[in-house]
């Protein structure tokens, strides 16, 4: 393998990784001060993390594919592919799609944190603790018996929640 050939696009696949480390430390600090204002829990913080680390190494992703001249179309029929295929996987599993929206939406727009005592209020899910996390397809609640309970999040968010803020909570 001829070094001189390939020089330039080493190089600048350096700086992409360089760059990707300088903009993944920025994004983490930002992420960290805007949350911080908010006064979102460490798992809300996490979980932005790892959303905003998904798209910048996408974005990384697609430069090297430039640098290093993949064949755009192979690259588009392998994306559709891929894309076709995870598509017709969440259509075979609607609960999947189903649960992960809720999650989001449970995560932005409820005033439920981690650390809240709740009371699900349902015949079928009576159920009251304290939550300890909420993943992107369960809720995670601890029960005054120190069990912990898994719901999916697409039923919670269906459900009526009664906040009882605890002096107890982990979230402050």
């Amino acid at each position: 393998m001829n070094f001189e050939l390939y020089k330039l696009q080493i190089i600048e696949t350096v700086l992409v990784f360089a760059f990707l480390i300088l903009v993944k430390f920025f994004a983490r600090n930002s992420i960290n001060r805007i949350l911080g204002k908010f006064e979102f829990g460490v798992e809300r913080k996490r979980i932005s993390h790892k959303i905003v680390n998904l798209f910048i190494t996408l974005f990384a992703l697609i430069f090297l594919a430039g640098i290093w001249n993949i064949d755009r179309t192979q690259l588009m029929v392998f994306i559709t592919s891929t894309l076709t295929l995870v598509g017709v996987g969440f259509i075979a599993q609607w609960s999947i799609l189903s649960n992960v929206t809720s999650s989001l939406i449970l995560f932005f727009n409820h005033p439920m944190k981690l650390g809240h005592e709740i009371q699900i209020m349902d015949k079928e899910y009576d159920i009251r603790g304290t939550v300890v996390d909420i993943s992107f397809f369960f809720m995670y609640i601890k029960t005054a018996d120190g069990d912990t309970i898994t719901i999916p999040t697409s039923v919670v968010l269906s459900k009526t929640i009664k906040l009882n803020k605890s002096e107890h909570s982990i979230n402050k």
